[in-house]
């Protein structure tokens, strides 16, 4: 794994968390407890603040980054990040899932228990509220949620924390 300081900033990653081997974070970063931090993941803490919840998982080959001057990047306790996702300068609430190859841009929030779906775009500023499946490019509200969709989100969070204490 790559861990870099920014400007004299380190990261700072709880001693239960796991990153592979060939991920890379660097600057100001802050993942809590029992987090993932995937194979060819690149979180990047320098011209803003990543901060990564408890019980969240960052898939295979995602990016994470924010703006200088502008917004930070949030993600909040047991979130799954599908795989090559991109979140920049966003927010993702706990319990929020974005699906793989989503991107999520400057000032959007993903809210608690909502979904984006894989390969949507979430246009700056937008807003995917609690309980609904937001898709496409750019992403639009499809339809609220099934019980079984969000049972799924609260399932992943936990597979992921059970998988990533297998690598030990």
């Amino acid at each position: 794994m790559i861990i870099l300081p920014y400007k004299n900033i380190s990261p700072r990653i709880a001693d239960t968390a796991f990153v592979a081997p060939n991920a890379a974070i660097c600057g100001d970063v802050e993942i809590g407890a029992d987090s993932g931090i995937w194979f060819s993941c690149a979180i990047r803490g320098d011209v803003n603040e990543v901060r990564i919840g408890a019980r969240t998982n960052i898939q295979d080959g995602t990016v994470v980054h924010c703006t200088y001057k502008g917004h930070g990047t949030y993600i909040g306790d047991d979130v799954t990040v599908g795989h090559g996702a991109i979140l920049h300068a966003c927010t993702v609430e706990d319990f929020g899932f974005v699906g793989m190859q989503a991107c999520v841009m400057d000032g959007s929030v993903i809210e608690s228990h909502a979904m984006l779906a894989a390969g949507a775009l979430l246009t700056p500023g937008k807003h995917v509220p609690t309980g609904q499946l937001w898709a496409g490019r750019p992403a639009k509200y499809m339809r609220d949620l099934t019980q079984e969709e969000r049972d799924y989100i609260l399932w992943s969070a936990g597979h992921y924390v059970a998988l990533a204490k297998a690598y030990g």
